[in-house]
């Protein structure tokens, strides 16, 4: 497992960069899903914007305005993070052995913060007063949907890391209540259903306000939400966050089956679970007493897959809203699957004891059949009441 870069660093290549201890292994991939979502969702808008599906909207701007206090304060608060923790991390002595922990902690170098936010206010400043005109004037621009995947990823990254953290609490409520505080600050600990339904509000009430197509809006997030799934679980199987299945004791099936794809104990891990590796001297020194599902390497694959199906067929399927609903469809099926050989907690009260992620998973099945059902009947009475306009 490597918990950041710097260990990937030092396996790989052997070169030992403490400036990676700041990099969670995690992260980086959340960081890279988006990317990579943001460029595909900029295709996909830019072909649906070529059959007429998506258009343009107009925005009034106003241009040649100086800087103002507003941007040159946030300005300064974004440099001042940035060098008060990051610069400050390779300043402020060991900072960089448990970087986790100093970036949660209030630890950090003032001077440097001041210095880089006074340098961020200044580029602002400058930037501004390049396009200065002597009497600033109003303008109406056009805005095109891709032009809003920036707005759209950033709504879909902070809500939906703020939903999943919320969902994870109250699916362990008894461990939140024994440290809220850590619960709530910790890199680990998120459920994806929360993220997915947090951010999906977020963005449905952004796109109405933007008069983005609702449909065409999710019909185009479809793939791209199975694709930056499959991203993400790249991150837990490499970091070990804890995302692993049940106990797997079980002879593999199958010879020729290496054995991290069937069990593994996951030594390393972020999380520091299980026992302690013999002669192993640091931070991250620790592994599961017994072999698990590796769940998280077995998402990355079908969900890889089932990004191609539904990029595949995304232009054969006319009616809008059934990709969507494909999507909800494959989705629930797929983690209600997972959750089988997945740890997680089981509501024990209800009938079978499902967990909260296979109630949820049966709710968006059912959703997506009858949007997939309903979607044509809508299709049907849009096309009638355009022909008789």
């Amino acid at each position: 497992m490597y918990p950041n870069l710097y260990y990937v660093f030092k396996d790989l290549f052997g070169i030992e960069l403490s400036a990676l201890k700041l990099i969670n292994s995690f992260g980086f991939f959340v960081a890279l899903c988006f990317i990579i979502s943001a460029w595909a969702l900029t295709l996909e808008f830019q072909r649906k914007q070529q059959l007429g599906l998506l258009s343009f909207t107009e925005e009034k701007v106003m241009m040649g305005a100086p800087a103002s206090l507003m941007d040159l304060l946030l300005n300064f608060i974004l440099g001042f993070v940035f060098g008060y923790k990051i610069i400050g991390a390779f300043i402020i002595q060991d900072a960089l052995n448990d970087p986790q922990s100093f970036i949660l902690s209030s630890k950090g170098n003032t001077a440097t913060g001041v210095l880089l936010g006074l340098f961020f206010l200044g580029l602002k400043w400058y930037e501004k007063n390049k396009e200065k005109l002597v009497k600033p004037e109003e303008r109406t621009i056009r805005i095109w949907p891709q032009d809003r995947v920036g707005d759209l990823v950033i709504y879909a990254a902070a809500f939906g890391f703020l939903g999943a953290k919320i969902f994870h609490n109250l699916e362990n409520w008894n461990d939140f209540i024994k440290d809220p505080i850590g619960a709530l600050i910790s890199f680990s600990g998120l459920t994806f259903y929360g993220g997915l339904i947090c951010a999906g509000a977020a963005i449905m009430i952004y796109s109405k306000r933007i008069k983005l197509p609702i449909v065409h809006l999710v019909d185009s997030f479809a793939p791209i939400l199975m694709l930056g799934y499959s991203i993400g679980r790249i991150g837990c199987q490499i970091s070990g966050d804890g995302d692993w299945g049940i106990v797997n004791l079980h002879p593999k099936p199958f010879s020729w089956l290496p054995d991290w794809l069937w069990a593994y104990q996951y030594p390393h891990n972020v999380v520091g679970e299980g026992v302690a590796i013999p002669g192993c001297v640091g931070q991250y020194c620790n592994q599961l007493a017994q072999p698990v599902y590796p769940t998280a390497l077995y998402e990355v694959i079908v969900c890889a897959i089932l990004f191609i199906v539904l990029w595949s067929v995304r232009k054969k399927i006319k009616i809008p809203g059934r990709i969507f609903g494909l999507y909800l469809i494959l989705n629930g099926v797929e983690r209600f699957s997972i959750e089988s050989i997945r740890v997680n907690t089981k509501y024990e009260d209800l009938p079978l004891q499902p967990t909260q992620a296979q109630i949820i998973s049966v709710i968006l099945m059912l959703t997506g059949i009858w949007l997939f059902i309903q979607s044509k009947k809508w299709y049907l009475k849009s096309n009638t009441l355009s022909n008789k306009n």
